[in-house]
């Protein structure tokens, strides 16, 4: 039932207006659109640059998430927004965050890499060749990044939280850290399967789900956290937290930002 109904929200959200009337984005905010051939689209992109940016020759790691209209802008995030750039702001951090409008109709069709039964999806390997292939070398060309794996993030929820975790399966390489919040591992019971085929996982991975989520969602992340276990080289680089009362939505994901990031390395 949780499933349906998450679902059904995602829709309504995507088909929905925005009901939020301030724009709460920081003056370290910018946006761009660019070409998305593998998607056979355009995508907006959301660029936060941390407050010494302007006056600073250092370069900085890069962290790209999922769902750009939820993280920055009261106005247009449907259920609440993570408030990333305020809470980056108040810690002084120094990183570069990209975010990625979801595709609208298309979100679940580019979050997921391989097809449900009930509810289709399967062109994440197009999305994230866009990602890596595509909006990756823009990022590096135009921003003074770090641009190696080790300064390279990903971050996302739910469905974004599925598709951040394909990205370290099939970018070890390229991605170096994750934040995993509330994945939706349950969408194709082959993101096991690929897992138990890794030999090793270099990425350090920060798991996050809420205890009230629905669904088997805490017994579908942690038996993910079990497989991992023998495949890191150190139980520093992997952490799986549960968090008391939470719920499948902005709100947990929000909270608990801070933390991951700090986690994380920043």
């Amino acid at each position: 039932m949780i499933k349906q109904f998450w679902l059904f929200f995602i829709f309504f959200f995507l088909t929905s207006k925005n009901i939020a009337q301030n724009i709460t984005m920081s003056k370290q905010m910018s946006t761009f659109i660019i070409e998305a051939p593998q998607l056979h689209t355009q995508k907006k992109i959301w660029v936060y640059l941390p407050k010494n940016y302007a006056t600073s020759l250092k370069k900085f790691p890069v962290l790209y998430m999922h769902d750009a209209q939820n993280l920055f802008d009261a106005k247009t995030a449907y259920a609440g927004e993570w408030n990333i750039d305020e809470k980056l702001d108040s810690l002084n951090a120094e990183i570069i965050v990209i975010g990625i409008e979801h595709g609208n109709e298309k979100r679940i069709t580019e979050l997921t890499h391989y097809k449900n039964q009930k509810y289709g999806g399967g062109n994440a390997d197009n999305y994230l060749d866009f990602i890596v292939n595509t909006l990756k070398p823009k990022i590096d060309n135009t921003y003074q990044t770090k641009s190696n794996r080790k300064n390279t993030l990903i971050m996302g929820s739910s469905l974004g939280g599925l598709v951040s975790y394909y990205a370290i399966l099939k970018y070890p390489n390229v991605f170096g850290k994750a934040g995993i919040f509330s994945p939706s591992f349950w969408f194709s019971d082959q993101i096991y399967s690929d897992t138990e085929k890794t030999k090793d996982i270099k990425t350090k991975i920060y798991l996050l789900c809420g205890a009230n989520e629905g669904d088997d969602m805490v017994q579908n992340m942690q038996k993910m956290a079990l497989l991992l276990q023998p495949k890191i080289k150190r139980k520093s680089q992997l952490t799986s937290k549960v968090i008391k009362g939470g719920q499948h939505n902005e709100k947990l994901w929000r909270e608990n930002f801070t933390n991951a990031l700090l986690w994380l390395g920043y």
